[in-house]
């Protein structure tokens, strides 16, 4: 595939996740700060996102398998996960968030199970997306390309 072809594949495809509610304009504002002095900025951050998910979604799976759950510890951990989620865009996963808190709130065990499936579903769901999006843009910067960031602001 070109570069032109590979641009505009790029831009169709984080439009469609805009679109789709998979992420919000905070994802946006991330990419703006990505830059030739600091080309591998979005990869970097969500790398992070992921690596602090995925230890997130642990300590959610162990809290809640606990026989006396302690539901302000869950609530912690998803209080921290909604902030993560929030910090890069990933709307889904932090919609899930705020109503997994009400649950917790209402210390309503089943409604905290079906919360977390819900949150481990929407984010394996954005991790593929971003994940692939991340390929993308290492393809069209490996042909020499830039990043059309410009079209996504029209």
């Amino acid at each position: 595939m070109e570069v032109g072809q590979m641009q505009r594949a790029w831009v169709e495809y984080t439009k469609s996740l805009f679109r789709e509610g998979f992420l919000d304009a905070q994802f946006q504002q991330l990419q703006l700060l990505q830059d030739e002095s600091n080309p591998d900025f979005v990869a970097e951050v969500v790398s992070l996102f992921f690596e602090d998910s995925e230890r997130l979604l642990a300590d959610l799976t162990s809290a809640l398998e606990q026989q006396n759950i302690d539901f302000k510890k869950v609530d912690a951990h998803v209080h921290q996960f909604k902030g993560s989620s929030s910090s890069i865009g990933a709307l889904r996963v932090k919609n899930d968030c705020i109503a997994f808190r009400n649950f917790c709130e209402e210390q309503n065990i089943e409604g905290c199970l079906r919360c977390l499936q819900q949150l481990k579903q929407d984010y394996y769901l954005v991790k593929s997306k971003l994940e692939a999006l991340i390929r993308l843009e290492q393809q069209i910067v490996a042909a020499c390309g830039t990043i059309p960031m410009e079209e996504l602001i029209s």
